[in-house]
């Protein structure tokens, strides 16, 4: 069961509390709003210090963003993870029609 805070975010009863501070969720999940800025013919946003400490990146390093139904969601570029996708990509493609009938 959810609760509402008073912001009206519906919030899973695991994480609600008495006296809950939609501030404090936020720091727990480590999200910040950013702003976009125009570079060049690109977009950039800049990642906070304390952010880039706790994922291990510095400037140079890559990383993957992945479109979703929510949003954007930015990660660690790792090479063996992309290897394994492209490895799925061609699997996939290949068996698509068993893939296809064992989803039914």
């Amino acid at each position: 069961m959810a609760r509402v805070c008073p912001k009206r975010v519906v919030i899973p009863s695991a994480l609600a509390i008495d006296t809950f501070n939609i501030s404090s969720y936020l720091e727990r999940m480590a999200s910040r709003r950013q702003k976009l800025k125009k570079i060049g013919g690109s977009v950039a946003t800049i990642l906070p210090k304390s952010m880039l400490e706790r994922l291990n990146l510095d400037a140079g390093d890559e990383v993957l963003v992945v479109e979703t139904d929510k949003g954007l969601l930015v990660t660690p570029f790792d090479a063996d993870f992309e290897k394994a996708m492209e490895i799925y990509a061609r699997m996939a493609k290949r068996y698509r029609n068993a893939l296809r009938e064992l989803a039914r």
